[in-house]
């Protein structure tokens, strides 16, 4: 006996096509192309999820730089004085901090700066 499918190819049609509307030109009407176009935006938001915790931590980077620079130290030097004095805050809090808390990110600078007996405004001297 022969199994007709026609239900079921409807229903994952129309899935399908329910999902791409708002897509541009034959995108949300074909099901061929809507299926590829949206097969591709799943690749791109699983993609562009990661991405975009790569983004947020530059952007911590270049704001707890910017701060250290008016403190006269790298930002570098500062996040190997923060692991070497076992401070546990990450960049983004750092970042927080240093933006909407300047007071008590200086307190957390002064921690860090203090448990490390370096020199932070004088270059390494040469042993």
């Amino acid at each position: 006996m022969r199994v007709k499918g026609g239900i079921v190819t409807r229903r994952r049609h129309k899935k399908v096509l329910n999902a791409t509307k708002g897509y541009r030109m034959t995108k949300n009407r074909l099901y061929k192309v809507a299926h590829e176009a949206f097969m591709h935006a799943g690749v791109y938001s699983f993609r562009d999820r990661h991405h975009r915790s790569a983004q947020f931590r530059k952007i911590w980077i270049v704001r707890l730089s910017g701060v250290l620079k008016e403190k006269g130290i790298s930002y570098s030097k500062f996040i190997k004085m923060a692991s070497d004095s076992k401070v546990i805050l990450n960049r983004k809090i750092l970042s927080e901090l240093a933006i909407h808390q300047p007071e008590v990110f200086d307190k957390v600078f002064e921690v860090i700066s203090g448990n490390n007996n370096t020199n932070l405004n004088s270059p390494k001297e040469a042993s």
